[in-house]
């Protein structure tokens, strides 16, 4: 089953309020996104550790509903 990329954003919004979102639909099957989130919880975190906490926040989606995500992360500024 597919995930929307509204959902996607949601989520993430929902663990990181402060969060820009842009989320793209790579193949147009909504299962093949790219999303670049852009919060400062990522402050001084590893790029592991951002991309860690954006799929703990996805609740066990990528690899089921979500197939596939390729993740882009970054502090503000």
């Amino acid at each position: 089953m597919a995930m929307a990329a509204a959902d996607i954003e949601r989520l993430i919004k929902e663990r990181f309020p402060d969060a820009l979102v842009s989320i793209d639909d790579l193949a147009g099957d909504g299962d093949h996104y790219a999303a670049t989130v852009v919060s400062e919880a990522f402050r001084g975190k590893s790029r592991v550790e951002q991309h860690k906490m954006v799929y703990d926040a996805l609740g066990g989606q990528v690899g089921a509903d979500l197939h596939a995500l390729a993740l882009k992360t970054q502090v503000p500024g």
